[in-house]
């Protein structure tokens, strides 16, 4: 019968092509590498994917975060260290993450349009819509992870 052609990467390839274009919109729209590799993180951290999370922490350190940001981003709310727009995108991030309170997620979405233009929000909202997907498909995968001790 052969390897059907989605674990080949007819579907995954594409995937993957699509986080390109989103970074590459990022970038454009004027956001921060930092700020895209926080909202993966976070939204890799909610959902729990130690191979994503493997890929970006160190992915964010490169791109400027601290390791005291890293280290405290699950309590980000409680921190000063972040700026109005982290804080924005990180709300989002997690709205959109955790999708049932839908009121949430609207005063999320309305919040972040107070502090990016239009393209970023889009280019925020599609990164952790892509973040969402590699977390799943990661952990659907059961891609592991091997830790130095």
């Amino acid at each position: 019968m052969g390897v059907p052609n989605i674990a080949r990467g007819s579907v995954y390839k594409p995937l993957v092509r699509s986080a390109l274009a989103s970074r590459e919109a990022s970038g454009e729209a004027g956001l921060d590498e930092g700020l895209i590799e926080l909202v993966n993180v976070r939204v890799s951290q909610i959902n729990g994917c130690a191979a994503c999370l493997d890929a970006h922490v160190p992915a964010a350190r490169k791109a400027g975060v601290s390791q005291d940001r890293l280290d405290m981003l699950p309590a980000w709310r409680e921190i000063a260290a972040y700026t109005d727009e982290e804080r924005a995108a990180l709300r989002l991030a997690e709205a959109l993450t955790r999708l049932e309170d839908v009121a949430e997620r609207e005063a999320a979405q309305e919040a972040a349009a107070e502090v990016f233009t239009g393209e970023q929000l889009t280019a925020i909202e599609w990164t952790i819509v892509l973040i969402n997907a590699f977390n799943r498909v990661s952990i659907a995968s059961r891609h592991r992870v091997r830790l130095d001790d």
